[in-house]
């Protein structure tokens, strides 16, 4: 008897809902997202954000247990492009630094506290002022008035600025060399870079990695004003093209690079807006050149605007004079109003700065060449104002690998 093969029935099937099968996929591609997508810790710098326009850059990340200084940092900042603001030269074509050549003591500090937060310098020797003859001294100057040590200083830095141009140097950073920044300072500059590009127009691609349009950085001051708040400027009105230009300010946020805004100092209320806050913005009218960069337009500005042309006073009051006829004549239509409108600089400032002046350990009279202190007072520990982690006060711990210390702690 034959075993008869039965054949199975086919059942027909429905198909479930449109809306259930776009929820499934939807669900499935969210799982892969939460397992799939890489983490990465926030920086100590905290979030970004800017405001006048708004500009939403991404956050910076560092891999865990990474060394936020030296030379093997390299930057987690996006676009990409900004973390050459970790090389060498801090992104700019060089860095030079102006001393006198005697100030060993100033030269040894500056060698040692670059090389080990990771970057190098050149030195550019300082000038004393009775060496200059008066035939070398600019239009409008008056020697008496400005005194030599002062003189000498303008002439060093003209020397500094001279060199980006001889060199052909895209841009340079110009310190003094008493100078102190915080070890954080390539992930500081990662935002400043981020900053600079998004106040000033920008390629996607530029050349810079803190943008093309620029031709000063001031990054290291006594203290800033922001430029709608000068005298010249607060009658105009809020829809005036100049003022919306120079109120833009790109906000860093819950930086814990800034001191508590009660020990912060400068120019700025800082009471007045939230805690451990630093702004890249247009400048106004910094007082003191501890740091700041020039790209090479701004270079054949600065020379000609402060030697070529005319000085009308010490190098940084003559140089912030620069920037505040640039901005505060943006916008001005009437030429005769407008004047030589401070030959369009574009300067930028960030505030509170990330360089100081720093005082070191020692015999108080030391602390600057221009000015004589002559009271023999020893200071017992150096300090530098609005750094948090100075780097002049942890050479050790960077030698050793030990324990930031803070100067707010």
């Amino acid at each position: 008897m034959g075993v008869v093969e039965q054949k199975p029935k086919m059942v027909a099937l429905r198909q479930p809902p449109r809306h259930v099968v776009i929820g499934i996929v939807a669900f499935a591609l969210v799982l892969c997202f939460v397992f799939f997508t890489p983490r990465s810790a926030k920086l100590d710098l905290g979030s970004v954000s800017s405001h006048n326009p708004p500009h939403r850059p991404t956050t910076s990340t560092s891999k865990k247990g990474e060394r936020l200084y030296g030379k093997e940092y390299r930057g987690h900042s996006s676009p990409a492009d900004v973390n050459r603001v970790t090389n060498d030269t801090l992104g700019f074509g060089n860095i030079f630094v102006v001393g006198l050549p005697e100030r060993s003591d100033k030269r040894d500090a500056i060698a040692l506290t670059s090389s080990l937060t990771g970057f190098n310098v050149e030195w550019i020797d300082g000038v004393k002022g009775d060496t200059i003859p008066d035939k070398a001294v600019p239009f409008g100057a008056d020697r008496k008035k400005l005194w030599e040590t002062n003189l000498g200083s303008w002439r060093g830095h003209m020397n500094a600025v001279r060199r980006i141009i001889e060199d052909d140097l895209d841009s340079a950073l110009i310190m003094e060399d008493d100078m102190d920044w915080d070890v954080r300072l390539k992930p500081q500059l990662e935002r400043v870079a981020q900053g600079a590009r998004a106040l000033l127009s920008s390629a996607s691609k530029p050349n810079s990695p803190y943008g093309d349009d620029w031709d000063l950085m001031w990054l290291g001051h006594c203290g800033e004003v922001f430029p709608e708040t000068l005298d010249e400027n607060k009658e105009r009105s809020p829809n005036d093209p100049g003022i919306q230009y120079m109120s833009r300010k790109f906000v860093v946020e819950n930086d814990l690079t800034v001191p508590p805004k009660d020990k912060v100092t400068g120019l700025v209320n800082f009471k007045d807006s939230p805690e451990f806050t630093r702004w890249v913005h247009i400048t106004g009218a910094p007082i003191c050149t501890f740091a700041y960069a020039l790209s090479q337009r701004g270079a054949r500005k600065v020379l000609f605007d402060l030697s070529v042309d005319h000085l009308t006073g010490p190098f940084d009051n003559a140089l912030a004079g620069l920037c505040r006829r640039a901005v505060s004549t943006w916008g001005v239509n009437n030429l005769a109003a407008a004047g030589d409108r401070g030959l369009d600089a574009k300067c930028i400032s960030v505030t509170p700065s990330i360089f100081f002046h720093h005082k070191a350990k020692g015999l108080v009279n030391g602390d600057s060449d221009i000015q004589t202190v002559n009271d023999g007072q020893i200071r017992e520990k150096g300090k530098t104002e609005n750094i948090v982690w100075s780097a002049r006060n942890n050479i050790r711990n960077m030698i050793m690998g030990t324990r930031m210390e803070s100067q707010y702690e």
